[in-house]
């Protein structure tokens, strides 16, 4: 079993939840709005990471972000990007497993035409009332995944 784990919306506070729930991962892929580099170092010490710029990414530490990535993890092949309505403008690559995005602050999780698009949520500061959430995917010897939205809070 190889274990994705998927975290988005940071903006600089890397919860002890996010960590213990990231614990055992084999990779983590963060969806933007980082907020800090403080926050991949503590994500790096858990497994290495694949990361995007988000709209709040700014300054020196943020440049070595893209904006969108594409990898390929467990035989599968997952393309990250911040805003879900930017693939209006720059589509995803043909052939993806998974479209993988934050922004919202809102977990969803479809399946359109074959493709699994989701959103983690929000693992920083609570915004409104919206729930503290990440996702983990596990992907088995079969190259089958599954998706597991996990809240952080009570509140979730």
């Amino acid at each position: 079993m190889f274990k994705i784990g998927i975290i988005s919306d940071t903006h600089g506070l890397l919860r002890p939840e996010a960590e213990q729930c990231l614990r055992g991962t084999a990779h983590i892929i963060h969806a933007g709005d980082i907020g800090a580099e403080h926050v991949m170092e503590g994500l790096r010490r858990i497994a290495p990471v694949t990361a995007i710029r988000g709209n709040v990414d700014v300054g020196d530490w943020a440049r070595s972000y893209p904006e969108t990535t594409t990898v390929r993890l467990a035989g599968r092949t997952f393309h990250v990007l911040h805003d879900i309505n930017d693939l209006k403008s720059k589509p995803a690559p043909a052939d993806v497993d998974a479209v993988i995005s934050g922004h919202s602050h809102r977990a969803s999780l479809r399946i359109t035409d074959g493709v699994t698009y989701l959103n983690p949520g929000s693992a920083g500061p609570r915004r409104f009332k919206l729930p503290i959430t990440l996702a983990t995917i596990d992907i088995d010897e079969h190259g089958e995944f599954r998706v597991n939205l996990r809240p952080l809070d009570e509140g979730s």
